[in-house]
């Protein structure tokens, strides 16, 4: 069921993207899939994901745990990275995703973390989803 992973995390990219709101507060093209080089201010990079079994008798489905990472890059404090992690988790609620090949059942906000990175120190707000998809 780990082929639900690409087309949601591509779902997700492509609306967060889209919001006009969010592009505002962070920039237009700061949604990545992996970290970008030397970026300076706010950015989002997909993070960790879990995929488990989710079917049932007669559907195949997947639960995901999914990770959204916002960076404040070297200008960017941490009080307007939890600002843009707000507004990430508002845009995703009730988000008509449409993952090529599979149903969204839903999309859960579970928790946001603060912290800073060891290395750079930079603070970082991990955002954590639940999702559960089905296979069309």
């Amino acid at each position: 069921m780990s082929d639900a992973i690409l087309p949601l995390r591509r779902a997700v990219q492509a609306h967060l993207a889209a919001d006009a709101g969010l592009a505002a507060l962070i920039g237009a093209g700061r949604i990545h899939d992996e970290p970008p080089r030397a970026m300076a201010g706010l950015y989002v990079v997909h993070g960790e994901v879990t995929a488990e079994d989710w079917s049932t008798g007669s559907d195949r489905g997947c639960e995901q745990r999914l990770s959204l990472v916002v960076w404040a890059g070297e200008s960017a404090s941490s009080s307007k990275a939890l600002e843009a992690a707000a507004a990430i988790v508002a845009s995703l609620a009730n988000a008509p995703l449409a993952p090529e090949g599979h149903r969204l059942v839903n999309l859960t906000w579970l928790a946001s973390k603060l912290a800073r990175d060891p290395k750079t120190h930079l603070p970082t707000v991990t955002l954590t989803f639940r999702a559960v998809t089905e296979t069309l």
